[in-house]
Parts: C-alpha cells; structure tokens; sequence
C-alpha cells in the first residue's frame, strides 16, 4: 500500500450534497474543470467532454493480479502544472461467498485504492489513518451486486471509511441506475454495460434497457448510448442540487427488480442506523427554504427520514406541559404548515381553549403534533391526496396515536380525524361520525367535546405567552433533546416570528419559515451549560476566521446533522459556533466545507 506516495491527490470540494449523494469539483476550487456524477472511460469509449469524464482507465489483465492505470484527463491534481496517472493492483480476489476465507494477496494502491469484499473483511491496511485515496474502487461490484444486500452493505463500509474518496463501482453502472447508486454513495460510473448495450443492439436509457424505435429513426450506436449517459448525469447533479435525488432515485429503482432490492435494503440499513444517530443516516435536520419531500410512490413510506419521524414523535415526543391531559385528532391538509389552510382555520375557531394537544393525522408521516408542524419534514412534504386511506397507512397511524397517547398518558382523545381509533384504558370520542372534517356539524361536535372536555378534566388555559413558551419548550425537546436553555426567558414578538429573551437580552429566534431556532452570541454558553448543540474540537494553536473544513477540526460529536447548530471549542474552550453543512459520517475528516462558521466569542 506504500506503493504510489508520491502521486499527487485529486484537488476536490463537494459542491452540493444530499444525504449520501454528493456533488464533487474537481479541480481547481474557483474555477473547477470538471465534476461528479461522471463516468471513467477506457480506450474503446467515445469522446466524452471533461464536465463529464475527468479519468481514463487502462486494466492489464494478462497479469495475475490484474493491473490497473488511471489516466487524470485535466489538470486537477495537487499541486496543479502537470498530468497525472495513478497505478494500482487489484491482488486475488475470492468470491464473496468465500468471505472466511483470505487469499493472502492483497491489494495495492495510494490515489487509486481497488478494494474487494474479501479485503473490506480482512485487510487490515485499509484501517491506516495514512490511507487516503483520490478514488476506491470496489472491483467485484459486478458480483456484489448479484448477492442481496452484499452491494450495500460493502458501500456503506467503503464510504464511512473514506469520507473524502470518490467511489467507483465497475461495470455496474448505467443511464438506468446512475441516480439510484448516486443515492448510495457512488460518485463515478463506467461505459461497460452501455458497451454491452451496443454488441446487443439495444439502447441503454434512463428506463433501462430497450429496442431501438426504427421508426423514430433510432439506432444503438456509441453516441445514443453516450447521449443517455449526458442526460442521466445532468438529471442526477440537478436533483443532487435540488434535494429531489431521493424521488429520482425511486423512479430509476422501478427500472429493475434488483434495482428495486437495493433501495430497500439500503432503506432497512439506514433506518436502523437512524434510530441510534440521525447523523449516521445522513439526515437533515433543516433544509434550504424552498425544499420539498415529495412522497409520490410506495418507497417512499420507507425512506428513513420518514421512519425516524414516526420513530420520535411516537416513541420520543412530549407535548406541552399545559397539555398533557387531552388530545384532539385533526386531519391534515395540503397546504404546509396545517395552520395557514382554511380548514385548520376552521378548526381553531371551533378549539376554544389552548389546554388541548393538537395531533395531525397524515399520510406518510403518521401524526404531526401542532408544535412540530414547522419542521422539516413535517412542513416540507407533498403527497397525492385521495380522501382514502390505504391498510399499510391506517396501521402506522393507529399505531402511532396508541404508542404517543399512553406514553404521554392522554385521559381522553377527541377523534376528528375520521380514522377509527381505539386505545386500551383511553376514552376516545368520535367527533365526525361520518360527516366531513368541515361541516358544520362535526365542527360544532368539536367544540363540544372539547367544552366538556376542559370542564371535566380542568384543563389549564394559559395565557398566550406562557403557551407560547411551552409550546416553544416541546419543541426544543424533539429537536435538541433538551428544553433547559429555555428556562427563566420571556416570548415576545409578532406571530409567527418569537424572540426569545433571558434578562432582558436575546438569546435566540423562532422563525417558522426555517423552522428552527435561531441562537445569538449571548445564548452560546447557556447552550454549552445545557448540553443542548453537538460539539466539534478545533486543533490547536490555529486562528480560527474562516468556515470549518477538516484541515481545522480535530474531533467531532457523533450525533451531527445537516443544518444542526453546532458549539465550536479549542482547547476545551467555547469559542464560537457554526452551522453544518456535513453530517456525522463525513465528520471530522470529510471533504470541503463541513460547517459555515455563525458566531465567534
């Protein structure tokens, strides 16, 4: 593996991510050449432009191990003024149904690292701190990806190992599966399977595989399948961009049962990673204004943001204290946040006391209690509205109501949901006996229930302000695990905007339309008393005035997310704080900008 120290690294900064998605510049940083997504081509693959194919590769199989040459096609590595090839040897390679077994060779490579099933198993070189590849390249994909499971699972290893590497996986890229493997952590392809597609006289398409339209004028020559290719990779940097991969990569996903096994598996995977560390999943905790989570397909009930929704607010989420006795069902609506669509409107008149928790039903998320329903994902989502509700849907909403219900201990839960409820031990009461959400007469039903509801159980109605501060207290505890930060302020401000106040002095800011808090400078140790904001360590003696990127940061929380605030120390001491840009698994050695520095002591 010492072969190789002085090729020069690949000059490389994420320009977009989503979750494990990531777009790469490649070059120079102010004016890069080239970027990711993009293929690898060899000596028999037509003319590709530089913005989509910065390497060319050369296998000499003759050899036992296989060689490997990789030719870097512009000016894009370390330092910058000269060509660059990269050499590697695959070692022996096992079947990976033999992964007990060791063949003794391994492989050997510095920029260009091959690595193997067999070698993520045994070889314990690929733990040096001193490994950093430009490119790894999982040389048995094509045999990975034939074994359920065994493709995740290797890229999962590969990709938390080397945060900065561009992963390539070998012949089992196409126009069809591009996204689909962005989506997992795959930032290189090849032209193998499109070359395939030629010799069988068929079009590789974003669809997957097809006959040629003669009388579209269509042929199966190098250039139709390059033009796939084009438009494939163009479509996944956008959606990179966008936030939409995840709904890109389910349509791709759709093109090939094995396609289809891949999402889920990796979907299973990250879902348990993402009920010990959202961060470890790569989930966001806020987003770009503007974002939407569009649930348009099956799959996407499975996508682990949604499942650690569910997870939190079922088994996690405490309401307000003030509202700790009774509990009124809403059904959702289709404009985001529930309470600007006329129909909340409608309900609020008919809610008169702030002494009840209001709980959204919906569909894929389960319930959204009214404190929440500015976060993301809650505020984000987009869905087909029906007015029918599927098995699988009901089942996760019952659910969820029986475990959030006696969890918090709820006496009584007024049903306007339309969804018929039971929940061991808890009252329920049916408001709409199938009439509609709106009518009139369900509506008066509501405010019934609930004016005998605040009677019988002498349920609190707190002025505005003190609600205001609970309300903001609840979500503080599902979003920061904590709510003592909050103790001894004062709420003020004009709705929807709330300053948060301590001693006359701002300490943070609740704005719905980024749903999160806003801390100031004043509010940054009474954060780091309270334990409330993951942590990352600056290495010493380095005047911190910039962003944070790994070159200044020496160890990181395990539990960061994307858009989570973030104390900044040096030293043991607070010095400032910053907002992520990187999850955890890219934490502390990951490539580019991990964080934009916010306020500094």
């Amino acid at each position: 593996m010492t072969e190789g120290a002085d090729e020069r690294p690949l000059a490389r900064s994420v320009a977009a991510r989503g979750r494990f998605a990531r777009i790469f510049a490649l070059g120079d940083r102010t004016s890069p050449s080239s970027w990711t997504p993009g293929l690898i081509v060899s000596a028999n693959d037509p003319e590709i432009s530089l913005r989509f194919s910065a390497f060319r590769i050369e296998r000499e199989s003759s050899t036992i191990p296989a060689k490997m040459s990789m030719e870097v096609l512009g000016d894009l590595c370390l330092p910058f003024g000269k060509p660059e090839i990269w050499n590697a040897e695959e070692g022996l390679i096992l079947p990976s149904s033999l992964v007990e077994s060791d063949s003794g060779q391994k492989s050997i490579g510095s920029q260009l690292l091959p690595v193997s099933w067999q070698s993520l198993n045994h070889d314990e070189k690929l733990l040096e701190d001193s490994l950093e590849p430009s490119i790894v390249a999982l040389i048995d994909a094509p045999q990975l990806a034939e074994r359920p499971g065994k493709l995740v699972e290797a890229l999962d290893a590969i990709r938390r190992r080397f945060p900065t590497s561009l992963i390539w996986t070998p012949g089992i890229g196409g126009p069809d599966n591009c996204a689909l493997l962005s989506w997992m952590g795959v930032d290189l392809f090849d032209f193998s399977r499109s070359q395939e597609a030629v010799a069988r006289g068929v079009i590789l398409t974003e669809d997957g595989p097809r006959e040629p339209e003669l009388t579209a004028g269509e042929v199966s020559d190098l250039q139709t399948q390059l033009e796939a290719w084009e438009r494939a990779l163009g479509a996944t940097r956008s959606a990179i961009r966008e936030g939409t991969i995840r709904q890109l990569a389910e349509r791709q996903a759709l093109s090939s049962p094995r396609s289809v096994e891949r999402l889920r598996r990796h979907d299973s995977i990250m879902a348990e990673k993402a009920s010990i560390e959202a961060g470890s999943a790569a989930l966001e905790s806020v987003v770009k204004e503007g974002t939407r989570l569009l649930c348009h397909s099956y799959s996407s009930r499975e996508d682990p943001l949604i499942q650690n929704w569910r997870r939190r607010v079922s088994q996690l989420h405490t309401p307000p204290n003030h509202q700790s006795k009774v509990m009124v069902l809403l059904p959702c609506s289709a404009k985001k946040p529930y309470r600007l669509s006329q129909s909340h409107r409608r309900f609020q008149r008919a809610i008169p006391t702030r002494g009840v928790n209001q709980v959204m039903v919906t569909a894929p998320l389960g319930l959204v209690p009214r404190e929440l329903e500015d976060f993301w994902p809650a505020a984000h989502y987009d869905i087909p509205v029906t007015g029918d509700w599927d098995i699988d849907e009901l089942q996760v909403i019952r659910e969820m109501v029986r475990s959030y219900a006696t969890r918090n201990e709820f006496e009584l839960v007024i049903n306007h949901s339309g969804i018929d409820i039971e929940i061991p031990k808890v009252h329920v009461i049916d408001t709409r006996q199938g009439d509609s959400a709106g009518s009139q007469n369900s509506l008066n039903k509501l405010q019934e229930a609930i004016e005998d509801a605040s009677k019988e159980y002498r349920l609190q109605n707190p002025k505005e302000s003190i609600h205001r501060l609970e309300k903001l207290k609840s979500a503080s505890r599902f979003q920061h695990g904590t709510d003592d930060w909050l103790e001894g302020t004062k709420v003020s401000g004009r709705p929807p905007i709330f300053r948060i106040e301590m001693e006359r002095t701002q300490i943070a800011l609740w704005n719905p339309r980024s749903g999160r808090f806003s801390f100031s400078k004043a509010a940054l140790p009474i954060l780091d008393a309270c334990n409330a904001l993951p942590r990352v360590e600056l290495i010493s003696n380095f005047d911190w005035r910039g962003d944070i990127f790994s070159t200044n940061v020496s160890k990181a929380d395990r539990n960061i997310r994307t858009g989570d605030e973030i104390l900044v120390f040096q030293d043991g001491t607070l010095v400032g704080s910053a907002r992520a840009e990187a999850s955890e698994w890219e934490w502390p050695n990951g490539p580019g900008r991990l964080a934009k520095a916010k306020h500094r002591l």
